[in-house]
């Protein structure tokens, strides 16, 4: 399932088969428990995605809100999209070595972290990151990268 046109978070959820729905709904419900307030959970991108309102934050590039997380089902690997870790290098720095720590192998783009199972994601490390990055903060950290370019 690469890009889902369902307009509810509920129906992308509905879509999935059950193996995968579960392992999509685990790292939401991680997600919704450590977000900090002023984000909003929506469908965006074909996926679930936490973001700035426009109404908070209305000056981005392309008229979308800004995007914070997101998560999507693929066709061989789910996909967590960490923002966060892409504006904020210690953060970054900071997950990696988590997943060493662990002993497990991290498969992390530019902002997303791509894993098979649920066991292959550090879901509290995830949820620390998340839970530290209040709107403010990621706010001025885009802000901040938009300034060096």
């Amino acid at each position: 399932m690469p890009r889902s046109d369902t307009a509810t978070v509920d129906a992308y959820l509905a879509g999935l088969p059950t193996e995968r729905r579960e392992v999509i709904a685990a790292v939401r419900d991680a997600i919704n428990a450590h977000l900090p307030a002023g984000y909003e959970e929506r469908m965006n991108w074909g996926m679930i995605s936490w973001e700035v309102p426009l109404s908070r934050y209305p000056e981005t590039y392309n008229g979308q809100p800004l995007s914070f997380v997101a998560l999507a089902a693929q066709k061989h690997h789910y996909a967590l999209y960490l923002m966060c870790v892409y504006a904020d290098s210690p953060v970054e720095a900071g997950l990696r070595q988590a997943y060493a720590d662990a002993g497990k192998k991290l498969d992390l783009g530019r902002s997303c972290l791509r894993f098979k199972r649920l066991e292959d994601l550090l879901l509290p490390e995830v949820a620390r990151i998340v839970a530290a990055t209040p709107v403010e903060t990621h706010v001025a950290r885009h802000e901040a990268g938009r300034m060096r370019n």
